[in-house]
């Protein structure tokens, strides 16, 4: 494989493997050359075109979309093509090229669906990449003036020149609804005719985080009701869930630790054990829960090894303590992590015991 080649195929394989499905944007944004804010900013049509917000050439764009599209077809995966409309009240069609030619434009809708998933879930995974995405209102940091009737208020929504009060939007008429119910929100949402998402900038994670809902009065009334007559039904629900999930993680803990030791038999079995527990706690975000991660792909599963001895058995986190940059930290323990991995790729004694004993 070239190097372009194998980034593509990379980044799809893993969107492919989190999702059963992978299209062009995924591939973008997994090589890095479409960051996700501007894929965001496309969304709530901010941007005339996608192209515009990655940052490689026409022609390497090209040359991608061509290797994801062959990989895609000897993968045996199934074309799907999906309607991209704006997050905006308009829910204008979104344009990916520069040009708007139909054949790019086409090549760009087309999701690739893997012939594993079950019919079933193929027409649920379509249902919902047609579903328009929800209207975005920001809850705003600063000050901000309504580009329209120069007010301002709790909440904006993006659109054209600047940004619209709930007023000039037309949608000064719905309820705050704020995130943890998730029955309560669900059916608020099902029933309102028109909502949006509420979302607020979160600094000191860099992202916009979801707040809460916008619906209507009668809508919230509604879904009040129907979650009381049944609040003990589904905390009966949440109980099953809950054990499932969790016999789920001891499972999947169980595995990751096999694996950990497949790679590093010379690891000490507690000590995979404890990796494996850290590594793959659920909604944690650490390498363990990423699509790799959940697939035991080899490099997942040593960069959590990686990670632990960084941390328990080399004086990184010290250096951290003493306002040594990251990059460096790692660079002066690098050695005493090399060391101790290549120490665990050969096997125990206790490990050549018990072959021999087998």
């Amino acid at each position: 494989m070239s190097k372009l080649e194998a980034r593509v195929v990379a980044a799809a394989e893993e969107a492919l493997a989190e999702r059963g499905v992978v299209t062009a944007v995924d591939v973008l944004v997994g090589v890095r050359w479409l960051p996700q804010g501007m894929v965001e900013d496309w969304r709530r049509g901010r941007l005339p075109y996608l192209e515009r917000a990655v940052t490689a050439s026409l022609g390497k764009i090209s040359d991608a979309m061509r290797i994801f599209r062959r990989w895609a077809q000897v993968r045996g995966l199934t074309p799907s093509e999906t309607v991209y409309v704006a997050s905006t009240r308009d829910r204008h069609p979104l344009r990916f090229s520069k040009t708007g030619a139909e054949s790019i434009e086409r090549a760009y809708r087309t999701h690739w669906v893997s012939p594993e998933l079950s019919q079933s879930k193929r027409e649920r995974l379509k249902e919902r990449e047609q579903q328009a995405p929800d209207i975005l209102v920001i809850s705003p940091l600063n000050d901000w003036t309504c580009s329209e009737c120069g007010g301002t208020g709790g909440f904006l929504t993006m659109e054209g020149e600047g940004p619209l009060c709930l007023g000039c939007a037309e949608m000064d008429h719905l309820v705050f609804l704020p995130s943890g119910d998730a029955a309560l929100t669900r059916r608020a949402k099902k029933a309102s005719s028109l909502s949006a998402v509420v979302v607020r900038f979160s600094r000191a994670r860099k992202r916009y985080e979801r707040q809460g809902i916008l619906v209507e009065e009668a809508a919230l009334e509604r879904a009040e009701e129907e979650c009381l007559a049944d609040e003990d039904v589904r905390a009966r629900r949440r109980l099953r869930s809950e054990e499932r999930r969790r016999e789920e993680d001891r499972e999947f803990r169980a595995e990751m630790a096999r694996e950990i030791l497949l790679l590093f038999p010379g690891c000490p079995p507690e000590r995979a054990d404890a990796i494996a527990r850290h590594a793959g706690t659920r909604g944690s975000g650490r390498v363990g829960r990423t699509a790799a991660g959940r697939a035991l792909h080899e490099e997942a599963m040593t960069l959590a090894v990686v990670a632990s001895v960084r941390h328990g058995d080399t004086s990184y986190d010290e250096l951290l303590m003493c306002g040594v940059p990251r990059a460096e930290a790692r660079d002066r323990v690098r050695d005493d992590v090399d060391l101790i991995l290549e120490q665990w790729r050969k096997p125990s004694p206790a490990g050549r015991a018990r072959r021999v004993s087998d």
